[in-house]
Formats: structure tokens, C-alpha cells, sequence
């Protein structure tokens, strides 16, 4: 079984096969959070792929919330994205 980090990781890299991936829960800081009764999590990520180069920060942040996809409906509530240009 995998776990939701892996989930995301995977998706990532299918997305941006070049890419360097860091994917942190921060799901237990937000115990008690109205978003949290979900049993959807809280993640930062971290994405440095040379598919960036040229787009604006905003179409870096829509890029990786499309590869997202259903993820983003059923394991994820919050994403915190820092996407660089690798």
C-alpha cells in the first residue's frame, strides 16, 4: 500500500520527469483544523524542474496543481508549493 507522500511524489514525477521532489506531511500541525476532520492532509512540496523555465511563479503553482489531479479531492486539503526552475 502506498502512502499519500508516495502518491504525490509519483504524481509529480509523472508530470515533471525531470524533476527533484521533497514532499513533507504537515498534517500533524494541523490537528484539530476544520479541514482535518476530512482525513485529508496537509503537505508542502518542494519542486525543481527545468520544465519551469520561462513560466511565471502562478503558472508553476497551476502546473503542479494539475498534476495533482484527483489527489487534490481526496488526500490532499492544503499544499504549500515552492517550484523552481531546476
Amino acid at each position: 500500500m502506498t502512502t499519500r507522500v508516495q502518491r504525490i511524489e509519483a504524481a509529480l514525477r509523472a508530470a515533471f520527469p525531470d524533476c527533484t521532489v521533497t514532499v513533507e506531511d504537515q498534517s500533524h500541525l494541523h490537528a484539530g483544523h476544520a479541514g482535518a476532520a476530512s482525513g485529508r492532509g496537509h503537505f508542502k512540496v518542494q519542486v525543481l524542474s527545468s520544465s519551469f523555465a520561462g513560466l511565471p511563479l502562478l503558472a508553476r503553482h497551476r502546473a503542479v496543481y494539475a498534476a495533482m489531479g484527483d489527489l487534490m479531492q481526496t488526500d490532499i486539503h492544503a499544499l504549500a508549493i515552492d517550484a523552481k526552475v531546476a
